[in-house]
């Protein structure tokens, strides 16, 4: 593929959970990058609608800080914007300078739009990227898990991120299924009945439904 291309094979026009993320090839702060690069690991793809802008830059302070915190679930994130790679390494610097902070990850410059509309951050009618704060958790089989939009007025929730990823973490491992605000600790939902025989064995169970246990400790 070219520097800024997106192999979009046979993804469908909107993506959807449970959709293969498209993979793309592109220039970020980092040098760069394929998404298939990160196979084998946890990936959070988020978009920015423009540099030097106040949500984004509280996002990327709060993110940056957290680096050690998505590391430790094995996972890496990749941030990018319809500016170019020069106004990046600007908004970088500023960051740094300003806050202290040094920006641990790559940003893609996607100027024309092209894995914005891959991913349905953006449609074909919009005439600007002022819709492109999504976030999209990819499994280290390249599988979107997980899909998170917000307007631009709204800036995005660090542990919020850590939770989701947390959540489907366990999910895959424990085989079961996490209750509302659940938070890594706290006890886990077991799935429903597949067969009649499971379901009526609970019968003296008035919440046979909802069925909870405590979750697993790591060895």
């Amino acid at each position: 593929m070219d520097e800024m291309s997106v192999d979009r094979g046979h993804a469908p026009q909107f993506l959807q959970i449970g959709d293969r993320a498209p993979n793309f090839q592109a220039r970020t702060t980092m040098g760069v990058v394929n998404l298939s690069d990160f196979r084998g690991r946890w990936l959070i793809l988020f978009s920015h609608p423009a540099d030097f802008t106040p949500v984004c830059t509280s996002e990327f302070v709060a993110l940056s800080k957290a680096t050690d915190r998505f590391k430790a679930l094995d996972c890496a994130l990749l941030a990018v914007s319809v500016d170019s790679l020069y106004s990046h390494l600007g908004w970088i610097r500023a960051i740094r300078e300003g806050f202290g902070v040094t920006v641990s990850f790559p940003i893609v410059e996607d100027p024309s739009l092209i894995i914005g509309r891959a991913y349905g951050m953006i449609s074909d009618r919009s005439p600007d990227a002022a819709t492109m704060r999504s976030t999209y958790f990819i499994d280290p089989d390249g599988i979107i898990r997980a899909m998170i939009c917000y307007p631009a007025t709204v800036g995005r929730s660090v542990d919020e991120m850590l939770r989701v990823l947390a959540a489907l973490q366990v999910v895959d491992a424990d085989h079961v299924v996490t209750p509302e605000g659940w938070h890594p600790g706290d006890a886990v939902l077991l799935p429903p009945h597949q067969d009649q025989a499971s379901l009526l064995a609970e019968a003296d169970d008035p919440v046979w439904f909802h069925r909870s246990k405590p979750q697993a400790r790591k060895a």
